[in-house]
């Protein structure tokens, strides 16, 4: 019983160390973004030369999710988690001290690379110490960690705009990254569980997964159509929480601060819909057909929004908030609980990075090309191409879960 007791302990510890090493990479990442209406303002610049820094970190964030998702499956997720945090700190004392847009771009690329060595080792040490349902919570927990760090951004962002500007939000989120870093790489061996017998750590059995060979990673019924999907689900999930604030301020002129506040309300509806999608899992016990009706929800509220974007702006945002929490919850299938049908052939790491390469791909696409559609066209067609966007990855979500023949 006291056994028992002090492994679940240990247990909680583990993944709450992993949680705040995953909240303070979000914390480190997403201020720019938050923070970008107040950036375009204060400086002088464009949408477009703004988003310049976040399509760059988009793009440096999927590469190196890639790279540094193969570089994990040979490395200490400790040392390389550690290494991420620091860089990612470092960069954002830089951003505290620019005032060149161009020069910021490239240092907020080397931020991206820098957060790609965050989750495909935290993948890899999640799912070889933890049983496979530990591991799925441990999956929500930490995806929710995200979005109280998403939280705390986009309260901190207004409250320091008011009170010193937005360069206060980078140095602070800098000083926790530090923080946090040292703390990992001190006490994560610690946590690490150890009572879990060889086989209670498995998280998928091999007669469960798909075939795992070299070939099956780009196999037509394996991952490539599943890439496709969640490239469709960055371009939605990034591109809605990028670019809400100025929506919101451009539509019906609440101002940058409330505008920024108001978009707070996405991460908080995406912890309710972790946990939404994490039930649909556990009744279909299947991740790909589990996306399908996540998929469908999220096009039925894009379908909607066209029609009331410009004159209801309660029922908007309540719109795209479902959509981003129908995106974090494909997300959660896709990039969390998939890679670890993996662990028998040891490449966990290497096919979330793969995977999340193409959702980045997805962010860097609507980072860029939403600021130019709205400074170009307006909000009305960018809504229209949402809507399409939901309707073709809830079509490829179908005809996937039609290929996935293993449970």
């Amino acid at each position: 019983m006291i056994k028992e007791k002090k492994e679940k302990q240990q247990i909680f510890l583990f993944i709450s160390l992993c949680c705040l090493a995953y909240f303070t990479s979000y914390l480190t990442r997403t201020n720019y973004g938050a923070a970008i209406a107040e950036i375009i303002y204060s400086m002088g610049i464009t949408k477009t030369q703004a988003s310049m820094a976040v399509t760059g970190s988009f793009i440096t964030y999927g590469a190196g999710q890639v790279l540094n998702g193969i570089i994990g499956d040979h490395i200490k997720p400790r040392t390389m988690i550690f290494s991420g945090l620091f860089i990612a700190s470092a960069c954002n004392i830089l951003m505290s001290a620019l005032s060149n847009v161009y020069i910021m771009t490239a240092v907020w690329c080397i931020n991206g690379f820098a957060q790609s060595m965050m989750w495909p080792p935290l993948a890899r040490i999640m799912a070889e110490n933890l049983s496979p349902d530990n591991y799925k919570k441990a999956c929500v927990a930490v995806s929710a960690a995200a979005s109280i760090a998403t939280i705390a951004i986009y309260m901190v962002v207004p409250l320091c705009i008011a009170l010193s500007g937005w360069r206060t939000v980078f140095l602070i989120s800098a000083s926790c990254g530090f923080v946090v870093a040292v703390i990992w790489l001190l006490t994560i061996h610690r946590v690490i569980p150890t009572a879990a017998s060889h086989e209670e750590k498995g998280i998928i059995k091999a007669d469960s997964s798909p075939d795992t060979g070299n070939n099956s990673l780009f196999s037509y019924f394996g991952l490539v159509p599943i890439m496709v999907i969640i490239f469709l689900q960055g371009i939605l999930r990034d591109g809605i929480t990028t670019w809400m604030p100025s929506y919101i301020n451009d539509t019906y002129g609440l101002g940058v601060s409330i505008s920024i506040l108001t978009t707070s309300v996405l991460p908080v509806f995406t912890i309710i819909s972790l946990m939404a999608a994490s039930y649909v899992h556990k009744l279909i016990k299947n991740e790909v057909k589990a996306a399908v009706y996540i998929w469908a929800l999220g096009f039925i509220c894009s379908f909607v929004l066209p029609f009331v974007y410009s004159s209801q702006a309660v029922l908007s945002v309540a719109m795209m908030t479902i959509i981003t929490g129908c995106m974090h919850g494909v997300n959660l299938m896709f990039i969390s609980i998939l890679p670890a049908r993996y662990i028998s052939s040891g490449r966990v790491s290497s096919v979330t990075g793969i995977l999340n390469a193409f959702t980045y791909t997805g962010s860097a696409v609507s980072a860029y090309g939403i600021a130019a559609l709205t400074e170009h066209f307006g909000w009305k067609l960018t809504i229209i191409i949402w809507c399409l966007i939901a309707l073709c990855g809830t079509i490829m979500n179908i005809y996937c879960a039609k290929k996935w023949k293993h449970a």
